[in-house]
């Protein structure tokens, strides 16, 4: 079974294998030349303490698992902590070691080695690294087999001790996990003992009698292994901290763990942005725990190289004399929880030398990987320039030309299009409150991008206006009234509680304030749909997309909160925001959702720096070349009858496209308003112009910040006739 597991790690890790000695290993595991499975005894093979994480995750309903964030880890996974910080340390100090004296410091540091899993469910982690020790003892001893004189060897290590189960130490809120993590770590033992012995006897090491080499009797480890919130108690020193902590996003914690535990998470880690999630807690627990020199590896979803999380994560242990050595940048998980990945191992100093990143490039598990040796590795853990530096830019954030979309908060204000047609039937002035309500998925997804239902929207009306619209007002009324009540006696029980507990917690009442207007959306966005209805159109993309698509949109619309919506109505703007140029800064400043871009206004759009000198010719050749792409896009939509998301897939495919031609023409328009050309790095252009732009605002000095800029020679306002408007029967 293990060395199936091996070969299969083999295709599954990037990594090079090597030859140690005549002991083959692949990152930190042996296979090859000397298979254990063949090796040792016919119980070897029957037995996989992998078994024990598949038994506690069992253990608890589908419910619970994703509540606590619990989720088994596959070995292949495991590997990629526990090489680079367990095992490839100890690995290269063997192989520059040239004294017998060198080695024998090495096995006693082997020895007294301490490794902490703050998660440890059921100790999957620390029986790996359990096993993974035990080899590297076996690689030591080889070369001193090979190397030193056998009298010498013998002498040094005639009475040495095997890896201990001591070594190993665990923390879990789950009774149940924390146990089995002790029994997994008392199999580990014998299957080590076993393993070690037969590569022993292999690799002619006959001479040393390694005590210790007896699975009887039983370690007691309960001194080892606590039952507890790692994130408020002390933890056991360690020379490595490894791990996957709980998966639980931001925006789940409160609903998940209650306002109360929150809270006191806030107060506990006051240095933590209150918007990270909740595996950035443990990255930063551990990087304050960690002495000088030693190293920690983490399993985190992918939002901890992204603003908020990152901030409290990986910025935090960079700033605090951490040096990232090894990372997934992002991974389709390989268990049973729909979630991408990030996975970083770093060492509480400096390293010298090249580092590696690597990425996995899709959303599927057999997706290729990406793999680069880099002298630096950043927060983002991204293969391009660092740009996790931009600065927002107050001409941007004052421009009034960003938002997300409408969040309605409750069904009952959604309507089909027949539901529509029978209120206004009933009452004809119900028409003055009720809108097309465009989705991401009917501007991707349907030939026509045109929304697929309809709104009541009553933004702008107090209670007795909003009464004088009947039966739409009766249907919230009857819906969504007890809803809100229910929530905010909830959230009020809710704030009694953690105020009882601590006065001076932070209370919620977001509930409190939805029922003062419960009759209007959770958040209307008023400032955006005043600065709509004042255009002839705006432009919207999706707020979670694999691929730049930017629309013109009707005001008579309104925009979901799956949409990002840019209250900008020019030609130029709309090339602005269309170009590789801005959907590369995009990518590199977005969030999230599982693999794919999630536009974040503040992140994104607030430091993205618009061209500051363009001429008028300029101007108007970027917004000709955006029209132009709007049109041919929109000819090919109707006369193939796809979707922009298929029309868009074809583009990743080799091969001539009239859109590929067009885009070329856009970004070369928009690449001479910056006075830059295609053939330069434009993250290099782009985020040298934001520092600039930054510094010039400090001075304050005007730049030019988002929309169509007020130039000499420039009389058009380039506001083409093209968008969605609904068709309303």
């Amino acid at each position: 079974m293990l060395g199936g597991l091996f070969r299969q790690m083999n295709s599954e890790v990037p990594a090079a294998a090597g030859i140690y000695k005549g002991v083959r290993y692949f990152n930190g595991g042996l296979y090859g030349t000397v298979d254990p499975c063949e090796l040792t005894k016919e119980d070897w093979s029957k037995v996989n303490p992998a078994i024990f994480g598949s038994l506690f995750q069992s253990s608890m309903d589908e419910e619970e698992r994703h509540k606590k964030g619990a989720h088994f880890t596959s070995e292949a996974d495991i590997m990629r902590v526990v090489d680079p910080t367990v095992v490839r340390p100890f690995i290269e100090r063997i192989e520059r070691t040239d004294t017998l004296k060198e080695l024998v410091q090495i096995r006693n540091e082997l020895t007294q080695f301490h490794i902490l899993d703050p998660a440890c469910g059921s100790g999957n982690f620390l029986y790996v690294s359990f096993r993974e020790l035990v080899r590297v003892e076996m690689i030591l001893l080889a070369k001193a087999r090979e190397k030193f004189n056998h009298k010498d060897v013998e002498r040094e290590f005639k009475s040495t001790t095997l890896i201990s189960p001591k070594q190993f130490f665990g923390i879990d809120r789950d009774p149940f996990g924390v146990e089995l993590a002790k029994v997994t770590l008392m199999l580990a033992k014998k299957l080590a003992i076993d393993e070690a012995l037969a590569m022993r006897e292999a690799d002619q090491l006959e001479m040393l009698e390694l005590t210790g080499a007896e699975a009887l009797p039983l370690d007691n480890l309960d001194s080892n292994f606590i039952c507890d919130d790692a994130l408020f108690i002390n933890w056991p020193k360690a020379d490595a901290i490894i791990g996957n902590p709980p998966f639980q996003s931001k925006n789940k914690m409160q609903e998940e763990f209650g306002r109360s535990y929150v809270s006191k998470l806030h107060g506990t880690y006051p240095g933590v942005p209150g918007m990270a999630d909740y595996c950035v807690y443990w990255f930063r627990r551990a990087h304050d725990q960690l002495a000088d020199g030693h190293r920690a590896g983490l399993v985190g979803t992918n939002t901890i190289r992204q603003n908020y999380s990152r901030e409290g994560s990986l910025d935090y242990i960079t700033s605090h004399g951490g040096t990232i050595t090894e990372a997934v940048s992002s991974q389709v998980w390989s268990g049973d929880a729909v979630v991408h990945v990030s996975i970083v191992n770093w060492i509480k100093g400096p390293q010298e030398g090249k580092k590696r990143l690597l990425i996995q490039d899709g959303d599927l598990k057999s997706s290729p990987w990406r793999v680069a040796e880099l002298d630096k590795i950043n927060t983002a853990l991204s293969f391009d320039v660092d740009i996790t530096k931009a600065e927002p830019l107050v001409a941007n954030v004052k421009s009034g030309a960003c938002f997300q979309g409408q969040t309605h908060g409750h069904e009952a204000f959604i309507l089909s299009p027949d539901e529509a047609k029978e209120i206004i039937k009933k009452e004809h002035k119900c028409s003055e409150v009720i809108f097309p309500y465009m989705i991401a998925d009917d501007l991707l997804g349907t030939v026509s991008s045109l929304p697929t239902r309809f709104v009541i929207d009553f933004s702008g009306h107090d209670l007795v206006s909003a009464s004088g619209y009947g039966p739409a007002f009766d249907r919230i009324k009857k819906a969504v009234l007890p809803v809100r009540q229910w929530a905010a006696k909830e959230e009020a029980a809710e704030n009694k509680k953690l105020l009882a507990e601590n006065p001076d917690a932070k209370v919620n009442k977001h509930n409190e304030q939805f029922l003062k207007r419960w009759w209007q959306f959770s958040w209307g966005r008023a400032k955006m749909m005043a600065a709509i209805d004042k255009l002839p159109r705006y432009i919207v993309c999706s707020r979670v997309t694999k691929r730049p698509i930017f629309e013109f949109v009707s005001p008579k619309i309104h925009p979901n909160d799956a949409l990002t919506v840019f209250p900008l109505s020019d030609d130029y703007s709309f090339g602005i925001l269309q170009s590789g140029f801005h959907w590369i800064w995009f990518k590199n400043r977005c969030s999230t959702m599982k693999a794919d871009p999630r536009y974040t206004s503040n992140t994104v759009f607030d430091t993205y720096p618009w061209p500051q000198n363009p001429s008028a010719k300029q101007v108007i050749d970027v917004g000709q070349a955006a029209e132009n792409l709007r049109t041919e896009r929109r000819r090919m939509v109707n006369k193939h009858g796809q979707p922009l998301r298929d029309l868009y897939r074809t583009l990743e495919l080799p091969g001539t496209h009239p859109l590929k031609e067009l885009r070329f023409e856009l970004d070369k328009a928009v690449a001479s308003a910056y006075g830059t050309t295609l053939r330069s790095n434009p993250l290099i252009m782009l985020i040298e112009l934001n520092e600039a732009l930054a510094a010039n605002e400090l001075k304050q000095q005007r730049i030019l910040g988002p929309g169509l800029p007020r130039i000499d020679g420039l009389t058009a306002d380039l506001v083409s006739l093209d968008c969605l408007v609904p068709v309303i029967e």
